[in-house]
């Protein structure tokens, strides 16, 4: 992995990936794209999978793969075979393509990308749950005017949060001051968790997202324990429920509607994996948009006098951050051609996003950082059948949460710079160990 690319500068949302050091050279990859496609000898492309962890960089075999090689075969950390897409069309076809399919990831005795280290069940929760009433409760839920968590109720907490920050003074960590909390209220208010809880439940969130070549000794504890403590809230009196706890009991007890196969075990499987899921991917998002827009002052002042502009702001701040760690998994269930290539059924094929999002055939001058960007059509959230159900509100809480940071704190800035701060191994994410402030 690279350890030693220079950082960012403020010209663009990350340094481009000429300024990268690279264990793969673009003739080396170039031979890859040569092979014949569906031939099982076809060689390697020279990458470590996965790329490097540093998450203010983008990894320069992003660029070499996606021009020379857009499907490459690769080794995965557990030592199986993958084919690794990183071109936008790729990426999109295999995503929109049922025969793609993220279930089977769970199967056993198939390749992975990492070991399985949490219940197979809980990799496709929703997917496994053939309900089309449980489907339109997460939808309700996690709708920004449909939920229980609106966009003046994310304002609100984000500003409870800043006001704590202000009272402490700087320096602080963004992440366990203001990201972690912002993001737990959020999920708990939606998933219908006590937020104390909730904060219990992040101290431990880490260990539900280690990527390890092979299953080891207690890998499952912490999803254990919190589907334990998830069931308690799930067989607790209704009067004691709220949220979607609440909404996904009263489906599964109601003979009319569709949710009649709904079981306590189902529903807490459900909701510990929506809290997981959708904590960490929103905290951590929240620190690569602090992170870019620190080194964009220019762009800190627009949003600071037009508000009205953060919504597109987060946009182009989902395409070009780097939070997304790993690929995106999908096992063949036939035989697809995808580029140059004949996948075959049973091989797993790898979504890089983060190849896709700067692909310059889709986004001009993707390294960046691009304010008034137009068609801004990434795959941060996945396409097809498995789009993330909570894109509308995951906008909407990064929206507020960056409105009132940039409105409050104009100055805001890191505490040390960019190449000194410490990047977390061994995770799905790109997640700063801490993230200190200034303002």
């Amino acid at each position: 992995m690279d350890s030693s690319p220079s950082s960012p500068s403020t010209s663009s949302a990350s340094t481009s990936s000429t300024s990268s050091t690279s264990s793969a050279s673009s003739a080396s990859v170039a031979s890859a794209a040569s092979s014949v496609a569906g031939d099982t000898s076809c060689p390697y492309a020279p990458v470590q999978w996965p790329l490097s962890r540093r998450g203010d960089v983008v990894p320069a075999e992003c660029a070499e793969l996606r021009r020379d090689s857009p499907i490459a075969r690769i080794r995965t950390l557990t030592g199986d075979d993958a084919w690794l897409v990183t071109s936008y069309a790729l990426a999109r076809q295999v995503l929109e393509d049922d025969r793609f399919s993220l279930r089977d990831t769970a199967a056993p005795d198939v390749p992975r990308q990492y070991a399985l280290t949490i219940p197979a069940s809980a990799v496709n929760t929703m997917g496994n749950v053939n309900s089309a009433g449980l489907h339109q409760e997460v939808l309700r839920a996690f709708g920004p005017r449909t939920g229980p968590a609106s966009a003046q109720w994310m304002s609100r907490r984000a500003h409870d949060l800043v006001d704590v920050m202000v009272e402490e003074g700087a320096p602080l960590d963004l992440r366990q001051r203001f990201a972690e909390p912002y993001s737990a209220a959020l999920v708990c208010q939606v998933l219908g968790l006590p937020y104390e809880d909730g904060l219990r439940l992040m101290s431990g969130l880490d260990l539900g997202f280690v990527t390890s070549p092979v299953v080891f000794d207690g890998c499952t504890a912490n999803w254990d324990k919190d589907f334990a403590f998830v069931l308690r809230h799930v067989r607790a009196a209704r009067s004691d429920q709220s949220g979607l706890i609440r909404r996904l009991c009263e489906l599964r007890d109601d003979a009319r509607r569709d949710g009649g196969d709904l079981t306590d075990e189902m529903i807490a499987a459900t909701v510990t994996s929506l809290f997981g899921a959708g904590a960490m991917s929103t905290y951590v998002f929240l620190l690569h948009a602090v992170l870019t827009l620190v080194q964009h002052p220019d762009v800190v002042e627009r949003l600071r006098k037009n508000p009205q502009e953060m919504p597109r702001a987060v946009e182009e701040l989902m395409r070009c951050t780097l939070s997304i760690g790993d690929g995106l998994p999908r096992i063949a269930r036939a035989d697809v051609r995808v580029g140059e290539v004949l996948v075959r059924a049973g091989e797993l094929v790898l979504v890089c996003v983060e190849g896709a999002n700067f692909d310059p055939r889709q986004f001009p001058d993707p390294e960046r950082f691009d304010l008034d960007r137009t068609g801004n059509n990434h795959l941060s959230f996945g396409a097809g059948r498995h789009f993330c159900p909570a894109s509308a509100i995951s906008r909407v809480h990064a929206a507020e949460a960056l409105t009132v940071l940039v409105g409050r704190l104009p100055r805001l800035r890191l505490a040390l710079p960019a190449d000194q701060l410490v990047w977390r191994t061994g995770n799905i994410k790109r997640v700063p160990e801490r993230l200190p402030v200034l303002w």
